[in-house]
Order: structure tokens, then sequence, then C-alpha cells
């Protein structure tokens, strides 16, 4: 099989499994839409970026890390399983220290007016309950990076796909029994399938046992990830809450539940360039490289995305009163006039994410998160100069800048790598 065609089946292949992920995303938020008037689809989107940031801290958000260190590492397994005891122990001290906050605020944190219609009671249980969700979710994303580093990619499908089916009848049985809040079945939707990923993995030799029987405690390499991974897993949920406090304080609740609508939709999408991108570049790439096996590696990826996303968005752009129709409900039919800007942005964002993972590959730690910190703020501060300049149009105006912005950064610094010579 030649270089091209390896290519397009890692991406149709990773792509496949991955709508399995986008199915499950499309379920729970058309049962949400269905469920709930746009004021509380705005708070529940307030909530999943608390879930967001619990599990960056918790995990360290260190998931690029277990793909890449173990790519770098499968054919020692004295390394690997240094490394894998490493990870694993960071990640328990970050549970630990995360759990304890996420209880301390739950009883001391405003939750009347952070969650605004919700009654404190139950966003009390909704945070105790996302303990164990949170750490079921952590679960199953560790476990789907490790088969993907040791490219057993059989297993890593069957967990994401597994994974994907069991929270959305998690979902749907407990939305349609009405035995949990909205807000705490949200939390707890990842608990079955985090049971299953840990069992599937284990059969592959990723389990305590290992980590326990290894010699080595390898927790360096980690560090880099952790940064590139936790900055922006923190900073991303506090800007959108930011942008959703200020289009509800400026526009109305109303107005903050159609642009979590259309920024909703964008997730969707954006979710299956993401997933496909890290089995594509992540395990591909490295700072070992020649300048020429990089180009050679990247660009042909780099090319397939950008003409993939185009004809995607075109498609989406012509259909997008359907698109808002399915993905939400009749309730936000106005989120298609608001649509167009945001695809345009979707073009540059899976361009930049390209040049971004490269970043991550090779731990360009310093200058991926002055790029990622500086791209959030640019979107915080687009979105409250454009709310006032062109209402609600102005937060999806500042999305496209941001990733207009971000993806020619990003390749101006990617172009100024330096490779190893032959």
């Amino acid at each position: 099989m030649d270089h091209s065609s390896k290519i397009w089946k890692l991406f149709f292949g990773s792509g496949s499994v991955t709508l399995f992920n986008t199915l499950r995303a499309f379920v729970i938020n058309k049962l949400l839409a269905v469920f709930l008037p746009p004021a509380a689809f705005a708070c529940v989107g307030q909530f999943m970026n608390w879930m967001s940031i619990g599990q960056a801290t918790s995990s360290l958000a260190m998931q690029n890390g277990w793909v890449s260190l173990t790519a770098q590492n499968k054919d020692n397994l004295r390394n690997l399983h240094g490394i894998w005891r490493g990870g694993f122990r960071l990640t328990t001290f970050a549970t630990i220290f995360t759990c304890v906050a996420a209880v301390i605020f739950c009883f001391v944190a405003p939750l009347d007016s952070l969650l605004p219609g919700v009654h404190p009671r139950l966003a009390q249980a909704a945070i105790l309950f996302a303990l164990p969700g949170m750490l079921a979710t952590n679960m199953v994303a560790i476990c789907s990076a490790v088969m993907n580093g040791l490219g057993l990619v059989k297993r890593w499908a069957l967990i994401q796909i597994v994974a994907s089916l069991f929270q959305m009848l998690w979902v749907a049985f407990f939305l349609y029994s009405g035995r949990l809040s909205v807000l705490s079945i949200i939390a707890t939707q990842s608990i079955v399938a985090g049971i299953f990923a840990v069992r599937v993995a284990a059969r592959a030799g990723f389990n305590i046992k290992t980590f326990r029987e290894s010699v080595l405690d390898v927790r360096k390499p980690w560090w880099s990830y952790a940064m590139m991974g936790l900055v922006p897993m923190i900073v991303a949920p506090l800007v959108l809450m930011v942008v959703r406090s200020l289009v509800g304080s400026e526009l109305g609740w109303n107005a903050a539940g159609i642009w979590q609508g259309v920024y909703k939709i964008s997730d969707f999408f954006a979710s299956i360039f993401s997933a496909i991108l890290g089995v594509l570049i992540l395990p591909r790439i490295s700072r070992n490289m020649t300048h020429e096996a990089f180009r050679r590696e990247f660009y042909p990826i780099f090319l397939r995305m950008m003409g993939f996303t185009l004809l995607f968005c075109i498609a989406l752009y012509f259909g997008r009163s359907l698109v808002v129709a399915i993905l939400l409900s009749g309730a936000y039919a106005p989120a298609a006039d608001f649509m167009p800007i945001q695809l345009l942005g979707d073009l540059f964002r899976s361009g930049g994410w390209c040049f971004g993972m490269v970043l991550v590959a090779c731990r360009e730690t310093k200058a991926f998160l002055v790029i990622e910190v500086g791209a959030n703020l640019l979107f915080a501060v687009g979105t409250f100069v454009g709310i006032r300049l062109f209402e609600l149009q102005g937060p999806m105006l500042a999305y496209a800048l941001e990733n207009f912005v971000t993806l020619v950064v990003l390749a101006i610094t990617v172009g100024r790598l330096k490779w190893n010579t032959p």
C-alpha cells in the first residue's frame, strides 16, 4: 500500500469511528434541545464547561501525551511501563486535588447566580455526581489514547464506539424516566463507559499491575504535555463562560441559548476533525524527524484535511436550516442565520489544529501556550466588541477572526521549527 493510500485509509477509518462520537453528541444534544428551552440549554452549557475544567485538572489534560509517549516508547517495554507509571501517578494526585476543590466549590460558590433557574440543591448534587463521572470520562480518554499510541486501532475503535453507545443510552434512559436532574444525568453519563474502557485496555497490558511492577517512574516528559493540554482545557471553557455571560447579559439568555446552539453545531463537526488528526498526526510526527520526512508526512494530511473541511462546510452552508432542525429543534431556528460566519471560522479552525498538533507532538510548549492563550483572549475581546457593533452576529465574527489569526500564526511557527539533519 503506497503512502497516499495509507493516509486515506487512516483518515476514513478514524473518521468512521469518530462518527459514533458525533452521533453521541448529536443524540445527547438533540434530547437536551427537545427537553429544554434555550435559556435552560445555556445553563447546561455553563455546567458542561465546569465539567470540562474539572476533567482537565483531574487528568492534567495529558491525553495527547498518552498517545505520543506511548507511540515513542512502545518498542521498549521497560521505558514504556515507566512512562505509564509516571503518568498514572500524576493523574492520581491531580484527581485527588480536583475532588477536594470541587467539594469546597460545591458548598461555597453562589450557585443560584452562576446557574440561573437551577435550584442550588440540584446544582450541588450534580457537582458531587460529577466526581465519579469525571474520573470515568478520563479513563475513557486515557485508555483510548494508549490504544492509539500502541497502534491497536481495533481496540481504540472498540472503546470509542461502545463508550459512545453507553453514554447515549444513559442520557436517553434517565431523561425519559426522570429519575435524575438534567445536570446530574450529564455529570454521570460516562460511568459505565469508563468501566468498559478500563477492561478493554487491561487486556492489552495497560493496567494497574503493570504500573506497580515497573522499576521506573518517569514523570519529566509529561509536564510539557500537561501544560499544553491543561492551559487550553481551562482557558477555553472559562472564555466560553465569559462569552455566554456577555451574550446573556447584553442580549438575554434566550439569545445565549441560540449562540450555544450555533457553537454546539461547530463542536459536533470539530470533534470529527480533532479525533482524526489525533490518529493521523500525533503518532507519526516527532522532533527526531528530518525536515524532508516531516514535509512528506504532514502536508499531504494537511491538504486533504483542508479540502475535506471545505467541502463539508459548503454542504453545511446550503443545508444549514435542515442541520439546525435535526441537531437542535424548532425553538432554535434563528441559529441558521448565524451559521455562515461560524462555518468560515470552522474552516480556519481545522487548519489551525493541523499545525497545532505538530507543536504538541514536538513538545513546543512555550509557543503552543502563547498562541493558545492569545487566541482565546482574542475571541473574548472580539466578542465584547462584536456584540456592541453587530449584536448576536458578534461572537461568530469574533470566532472566525480568532481562528484565521491562529491559523496564520501557527503556520508561521511550524515553518520556523528546526528538524534533525540527515
